[in-house]
């Protein structure tokens, strides 16, 4: 039997192993960001919403994911099956670790959404990125029907001016946009 997206009992393993890791003071990361940096909580265009990704929107971003496997492969292709078999539970994991280093300050995961709420349209992560005078990296997804009504450009081009403008960043690195992925992973090895 196909477990449906809303069936709650599906969800308790995964809630549970949730519960386990938010709990785990030994996974505390240091902020990246300055104690009295307030952290943007809603950013918006004309076309979309930027708001913490969170446990609330595991269906919606369930489905922006799945229905965007082959985009996302040939985006992040580091050498990861990632999404391919990904399921329900195991991105109910991804967004409460996601939540959790979000409210530490350790690194910033959005949701982008329709201006309604309605529908997830992608995903925006902030991590830190301490190499070759770079003090974060930003990368971006939005799902594959969105590509043709440029959607991706738009999401890049009004980040990039948030981040600039809004962040307490000095260089921020956007692997894939600005830097080539290989460029990106080079520096990441280092």
């Amino acid at each position: 039997m196909a477990r449906r997206f809303g069936d709650r009992q599906a969800l308790r393993p995964a809630l549970l192993a949730i519960v386990c890791l938010l709990m785990d003071s030994a996974a505390a990361s240091e902020p990246f960001v300055p104690d009295g940096f307030d952290v943007p909580a809603v950013f918006e265009t004309n076309r979309l919403r930027l708001r913490m990704l969170t446990v609330n929107d595991v269906v919606k971003d369930y489905d922006a994911v799945v229905s965007s496997t082959d985009h996302l492969q040939a985006t992040f292709s580091n050498g990861s099956s990632w999404p391919i078999g990904l399921t329900l539970e195991q991105n109910l994991i991804d967004l409460g670790w996601h939540q959790k280093e979000f409210q530490r300050r350790s690194s910033f995961a959005y949701t982008v959404v329709s201006l309604d709420e309605e529908r997830v349209l992608g995903c925006l992560y902030i991590y830190p990125f301490d190499k070759n005078g770079y003090d974060a990296r930003v990368t971006m997804w939005v799902r594959a029907s969105m590509l043709e009504e440029g959607l991706d450009e738009h999401l890049y081009r009004s980040v990039k001016t948030w981040i600039s403008d809004e962040w307490p960043f000095e260089k921020v690195a956007f692997p894939g946009r600005d830097m080539p992925f290989a460029e990106y992973n080079r520096l990441r090895s280092q």
